[in-house]
């Protein structure tokens, strides 16, 4: 949950930060960009530390240092002051993400683990749909900096959780040593198998399509949409929605269709709903609802095939699944944190534009997992 509140919940408050910092509208988004790379390059290495050192640990480590980042934030009065504490919410804050898929794994195989997968897409979901509407109440309240204060206060609460609840998964004989020659010959290992490649590729491009509008979210909803600070929940909420709803159908094939059919139903929601975007945002002027209707539809069929594509990827290696995971992670959020810092900022300008970039990523995606069907010699009624 960290990474999508990190994310969401001060974009309400970028015009009152950048009034605040005397920052430019390039500094705050590179905030974000900041967090994202800093989120990304730490994926490298929290999959590889649960392997060795347990799951456990790797999980409540990071939270005492969001923890300590986020205060940070609060007490930044300067923008040089925030760009180095949001890099370290960011190289924080992706541990969650990253070990609770390795979990997963540890505990279920099967339509078992995708149906668990599903529920917590699911629970993820939710929050980036909340976190910009708690934002912006923040922001109306108090200010930017309570936004940070309730990062804080979040930390902590998921901090006393995860001490009181959470289980150690990897037990000490199935760890793998934390040592410089061994990484090294894992990251090669991983990052030179075509598989891995393709379906990590597959699942951050689906999702980069879907990331766009997100990152665009506070030019998108303000200047095209023309809505206030507080009502960023017209775009969340609709995509969000649809993000949960994918989750929710993927849990419910699971066990009854193969991952590849899964998938093969997902595309369809998902050029559907590229293909309404982009006629739509050259036709007409972006209106409430059509304007977030397709990104919903698009969220919907991401969701759908992210779990099954995701399982595939981590049983490439399955005696490295913390270490697959991270580097999973690591592709989708460099992706990001490019989306964001640098085809945001070349895109958001337009509509048009924005329906152009998603379509671009799906195709990319959908030429991966097409790659990855060839090479894993799969019928054709599995496209």
């Amino acid at each position: 949950m960290l990474g999508p509140f990190s994310i969401d919940t001060y974009m309400p408050s970028f015009p009152d930060m950048q009034a605040s910092l005397h920052a430019t509208p390039l500094q705050l988004q590179q905030t974000l960009s900041v967090y994202l790379l800093a989120f990304g390059m730490m994926m490298l290495l929290h999959g590889a530390l649960s392997d060795a050192f347990g799951r456990r640990p790797v999980i409540l480590v990071s939270l005492v240092a969001f923890i300590a980042a986020s205060v940070g934030c609060v007490l930044s009065n300067q923008i040089e002051q925030l760009l180095v504490f949001r890099a370290l919410q960011g190289l924080s804050a992706g541990a969650g993400m990253v070990v609770g898929r390795a979990i997963i794994r540890d505990l279920y195989a099967g339509h078992e683990a995708q149906r668990l997968m599903s529920q917590v897409t699911m629970i993820f979901g939710i929050s980036p749909a909340i976190a910009p509407v708690i934002g912006g109440w923040l922001q109306i309240g108090f200010g930017w900096h309570a936004v940070f204060v309730f990062m804080t206060a979040l930390g902590a609460l998921l901090f006393v959780a995860s001490w009181r609840y959470l289980p150690e998964t990897l037990p000490p004989i199935a760890r793998q040593p934390f040592a410089a020659h061994s990484l090294a010959r894992n990251y090669r290992m991983v990052f030179g198998n075509r598989t891995f490649l393709l379906l990590s590729g597959a699942v951050a491009l689906h999702f980069a399509g879907f990331f766009l509008y997100i990152a665009s979210a506070p030019v998108f909803v303000i200047q095209h949409l023309k809505l206030g600070e507080s009502q960023f929940a017209w775009l969340f909420a609709p995509a969000i929605s649809g993000v949960i709803l994918g989750a929710f159908l993927s849990g419910k094939l699971a066990g009854r269709v193969s991952p590849t059919t899964t998938v093969k139903y997902a595309y369809w929601l998902l050029f559907g709903a590229a293909a309404i975007n982009l006629a739509y945002n050259l036709t007409f002027t972006p209106t409430l609802p059509w304007a977030v209707l397709p990104i919903a539809l698009y969220g919907t069929g991401m969701a759908l095939a992210m779990p099954s594509i995701t399982l595939l990827a981590l049983d490439v290696f399955p005696l490295n699944r913390g270490l697959v995971s991270s580097l999973q992670g690591f592709v989708q959020t460099t992706l990001n944190a490019v989306v964001a810092g640098a085809i945001s900022p070349l895109v958001s300008f337009s509509t048009g534009y924005l329906a152009i970039g998603m379509l671009t990523f799906l195709l990319l995606g959908r030429l991966a997992w097409m790659a990855y069907l060839r090479s894993a010699a799969l019928p054709p009624e599995h496209c």
